[in-house]
């Protein structure tokens, strides 16, 4: 990472948010994040009944959306950061442990049953995940079998990435192939990709 300056310390709040900081991004995340998880979603025919699970819950605006996509199932987000927990909770009190689960966790270990899932998604977050192949066979474990795991990235060009990965600790940004690739090994098939520009979006089944 580049010299410490003020915006790089504020950046590190894109991956695990804490306190003030961490908190404005989160509102960020919830209000400019939401044409990308839109589009992401479009690529995914939802069933009412579903159940799914959403990693790196963030501000927790991809959760209210999966609440309305899948309205006879639950919804549960996930999230590393403490703050990210209690802002998506706020985000979705009105739905909390109803039909909406919200807790803190490490994609490398998620603390759910085998085939507790019929959908995972993953906004803007698997840059983060380390190991990435651990990560991914997490997701592969908790989805059913024929589920689907859809992930939707802003960023999917290694080179140009740089002026992130230079500046946010421990952020990878992966190319479409590579994302393919990881899933495959990890157990995944039917992998379809989606890609405009820089903006992925990636549906692969179990």
């Amino acid at each position: 990472m580049k010299k410490n300056s003020f915006l790089n310390d504020i950046l590190q709040n894109t991956s695990c948010p804490q306190g003030f900081w961490g908190r404005m991004i989160l509102r960020g995340m919830n209000c400019f994040h939401a044409s990308l998880a839109r589009r992401g979603m479009k690529q995914v025919d939802w069933r009412p009944e579903w159940n799914v699970l959403d990693i790196g819950c963030g501000g927790g605006a991809n959760v209210k959306r999966l609440l309305k996509l899948c309205p006879q199932g639950k919804i549960y987000g996930m999230d590393l950061s403490e703050e990210s927990v209690a802002f998506a909770r706020r985000h979705n009190a009105g739905e909390l442990d109803r039909c909406c689960f919200i807790r803190q966790g490490d994609v490398c270990s998620l603390p759910y049953g085998d085939e507790a899932f019929d959908a995972v998604t993953a906004f803007e977050t698997v840059y983060f995940w380390s190991p990435v192949s651990k990560a991914l066979a997490e997701v592969f474990r908790v989805l059913q079998k024929g589920g689907c795991f859809l992930i939707s990235l802003e960023a999917s060009d290694p080179e140009l990435g740089k002026a992130w990965t230079e500046r946010i600790k421990g952020m990878t940004v992966y190319g479409a192939e590579d994302l393919k690739r990881l899933l495959s090994k990890a157990g995944f098939s039917d992998i379809r990709v989606i890609q405009k520009k820089e903006e992925l979006h990636i549906v692969a089944h179990k």
